[in-house]
């Protein structure tokens, strides 16, 4: 019952969040125009298949913005959280459905993201361009070498419980608290909530409707904010957000097994080369 109600709910925040986001977009439709546009659709198809898997989306997607300089280093964290906000509620809608978790733990969780992802954002969009490339620099190194300790066993999910409780359970609150005000930085929530909620004893499985449904919460709330603010791309967002949804029904439908470890280590080094690149930039940037 408790569980129909959150899907209802997310349903019904997506809904408003589309009908905000398509308004700007069409209220600024004569905003300088992004090429290649057939790039940014490929761009949500594949960062959306992959964080279906489990991946992470914000960390290719942020190469894919460097390398082709379709989006500003300022105005990074709003595209992402803005572009991928509806595929990852569309895995959200599925993984929730379908995996059987503790009720109070997956609502507690996702709660303490989505407030962590408000207050986030209203910081966050507010931070200079140098600010911005510093924290994102540094929390994607954290990413990577968080990805890198479970590669290697020094992280693993032995766990087989479906919730927390007690310390546990405060432990999870606090810690999706802050990486949901990490999301707002522009760094994906997937892999270090993996690794705490490993670290917490929870089964691997479980960990898929807990962070998806974290970041499918969140990621509209903080939109939202970057949305009102003005701090996104809007025509890449779209794109990518319109795309990325046919990525994660492929990953999600069609997918059975693929070889996850090779497709971790890539994005590994991606995460480690995009934070060098933040941090350079950083030290090139003027700006306060």
């Amino acid at each position: 019952m408790i569980v129909n109600i959150l899907l209802i709910v997310l349903v019904s925040l997506v809904i408003v969040f589309a009908i905000i986001l398509a308004k700007d977009v069409m209220a600024n439709k004569d905003e300088p125009k992004v090429r290649p546009y057939w790039l940014l659709g490929l761009t949500g198809l594949i960062t959306d298949f992959l964080d279906t898997l489990g991946i992470g989306s914000f960390v290719v997607t942020t190469a894919i913005f460097k390398a082709t300089k379709a989006v500003d280093d300022k105005i990074i964290p709003g595209t992402l959280n803005i572009a991928h906000a509806i595929p990852t509620a569309v895995q959200a809608l599925i993984f929730i459905y379908v995996v059987k978790v503790d009720v109070l733990t997956l609502v507690s969780l996702i709660v303490a993201a989505v407030v962590g992802a408000w207050l986030g954002a209203g910081i966050i969009s507010k931070f200079s361009r140098r600010m911005i490339q510093l924290t994102m620099s540094i929390a994607l190194f954290l990413t990577a070498l968080l990805m890198i300790l479970s590669m290697v066993g020094l992280i693993e999910g032995h766990g087989d419980a479906t919730g927390l409780t007690g310390g546990l359970l405060i432990a999870g609150i606090v810690g999706n608290f802050v990486l949901g005000m990490m999301m707002t930085a522009g760094v994906g929530l997937y892999a270090p909530c993996m690794a705490m909620l490993f670290l917490l004893g929870m089964s691997p499985l479980v960990v898929f409707p807990v962070m998806m449904g974290s970041c499918a919460f969140l990621m509209p709330v903080a939109g939202v904010r970057f949305i009102k603010a003005g701090k996104y791309a809007r025509k890449p967002a779209a794109a990518i957000a319109i795309m990325g949804c046919f990525g994660v029904l492929i990953a999600a439908y069609v997918v059975t097994s693929l070889p996850l470890t090779i497709l971790k280590i890539v994005v590994i080094v991606v995460v480690v080369y995009t934070s060098g690149i933040m941090f350079y930039s950083a030290k090139k940037t003027t700006e306060g």
